[in-house]
């Protein structure tokens, strides 16, 4: 059934009270649990979501089809009126699976019995991490550095409580009572909580300032990048669709990222420039015009990029051999690697530290699809810095931003006892703990950034130690009222 949004013929049925293109108002029992379950994520969004925004009017885009020519509206919309939905990417009829021992047959439609515990396992980390991102940003809006930038955190903050929705959609259509209570207690966790925090280890850390939230959704968002586009491969089809939609959203997401940490880079640059300062590294003259230092946001890098590394799992691990084989979880472009999709007898190089050496070590293929996963994220999370970099040798001073070394400060994995530098040296504990200073902020580093985080709530106008973006939202002007306060 097809609704009219501001006279505009879309394929999501909005007449719900659960926006949907799954056709949820023929599935009674279905729509009925979802009902149950939406007041109680209205709930969870007024406790844990964004902080003082129910009265705000945003200039939010909403999903009103599945067409990415003409998938979103834009509009003014009060965030508790959001309307949160269920979107899946149109079905591809005679698809296949694409990898595996099943490589080659229809894909599921429904989930296979001997697949069901892995594939719900993957659905609730999924889930788990899209309210925790919420829940760790929702103080941001009162130091916001402009309305533009208010705007792109709600935007980001309303979609991932849609991906919530794309997951416990799956997860209480597919998986029975077991699935109910999983959709339950993705609402009874909390971002560092004592008693319940989130399951992975990122999403209990604090995003208490804006330099964090830009590194987080450049980072820790292409990490969710990297994990949607290897599900939208899975053999389990409604799991693709869901995936395949999401990935639309989560582009915009690292865009936020990306462009927040060229703006601030960009302001640094033009304050050294005004000020003639010619050492980037000299940090408190840098600092005293109110700006952020590039070796300081090379530290945040590190940080960022430790952290989000961990989120792949063990590097070597029969878990993620168990979801390839089953067909379930893919690798990064599957269909486009020239190999047989199968990988039974194929290795792959895995580096590890063996006699205080780092040497590459031949792994089963199968089991090494996580760390195969890690080094397309590196791969792909390096195009930001090339870009950041242009930017500070065009401005003319010698300073290069630098991806540390996988193995650098890792809780997780094969590197999780080793103490490595940025640069890929492997020391002694006490030489790391010695340095470890100049690669991750201090309490100082952090305090000063905090200070920075004065709001800035005209319309048009931006904190001293961040540049306007280029372009605003949609085709609007950069004075454009994007949030509007009252």
């Amino acid at each position: 059934m097809s609704a009219v949004i501001n006279e505009v013929a879309v394929e999501v049925n909005y007449d719900d009270l659960i926006p949907n293109n799954v056709d949820l108002s023929n599935d009674a029992q279905l729509k009925k649990a979802l009902e149950r379950w939406q007041p109680k994520y209205v709930e969870w969004w007024n406790e844990a979501g964004p902080e003082d925004a129910k009265d705000l009017e945003v200039y939010l885009r909403t999903a009103v089809g599945v067409d990415p020519k003409g998938w979103a509206k834009f509009g003014h919309v009060k965030m508790p009126d959001y309307r949160w939905g269920i979107l899946l990417a149109p079905k591809e009829e005679g698809r296949t699976i694409p990898f595996g021992k099943h490589k080659g047959e229809p894909v599921w439609q429904e989930v296979p019995g001997e697949y069901r515990a892995l594939l719900r396992r993957l659905i609730v980390i999924q889930g788990d991490t899209e309210p925790a991102s919420v829940e760790q940003q929702r103080a941001l809006s009162a130091t916001a550095p402009s309305l533009y930038d208010m705007r792109n955190l709600f935007q980001i903050n309303v979609e991932e409580g849609r991906h919530l929705w794309a997951m416990v959609y799956l997860l209480v259509k597919y998986f029975g009572r077991d699935g109910r209570e999983e959709a339950e207690m993705l609402l009874e966790r909390r971002s560092a909580d004592e008693d319940k925090p989130r399951i992975l280890g990122a999403f209990n850390e604090e995003t208490g300032d804006w330099l964090t939230f830009f590194m987080f959704t450049y980072f820790t968002d292409r990490d969710g990048k990297m994990q949607l586009e290897s599900l939208a491969q899975s053999g389990f089809d409604p799991l693709a669709r869901s995936c395949r939609f999401m990935l639309t959203e989560e582009a915009h997401h690292m865009f936020v990222g990306e462009t927040g940490i060229g703006r601030v880079i960009q302001r640094t640059c033009e304050a050294m420039t005004e000020a003639g300062i010619t050492d980037p590294n000299d940090v408190e003259a840098v600092r005293a015009l109110g700006v952020i230092d590039l070796p300081t946001l090379q530290k945040k890098m590190n940080f960022h990029v430790s952290v989000t590394s961990d989120l792949f799992g063990a590097e070597v691990s029969t878990n993620g051999a168990a979801a390839f084989i089953a067909g379930i979880k893919g690798r990064y472009n599957e269909t486009k690697i020239d190999d047989d999709h199968q990988l039974n007898n194929d290795t792959y190089p895995v580096l590890r530290v063996i006699d205080g050496a780092i040497v590459e070590v031949a792994e089963s293929a199968h089991n090494a699809i996580n760390s195969r996963l890690l080094d397309d994220y590196h791969k792909d999370a390096i195009g930001g810095l090339k870009r950041w970099n242009k930017s500070i040798q065009k401005a003319g001073f010698d300073f290069e931003f630098k991806l540390p070394f996988k193995g650098f400060s890792r809780k997780v994995g094969v590197f999780a006892e080793d103490f490595i530098t940025p640069d890929g040296q492997v020391v002694t504990e006490e030489a790391w703990n010695a340095q470890k200073d100049e690669w991750l902020c201090t309490e100082s580093d952090d305090a000063f950034i905090k200070s920075l985080m004065v709001p800035c709530k005209e319309v048009g106008k931006y904190a001293g130690w961040i540049a306007e973006p280029r372009v605003g939202v949609d085709g609007q002007p950069l004075d454009y009222e994007y949030v509007k306060l009252h």
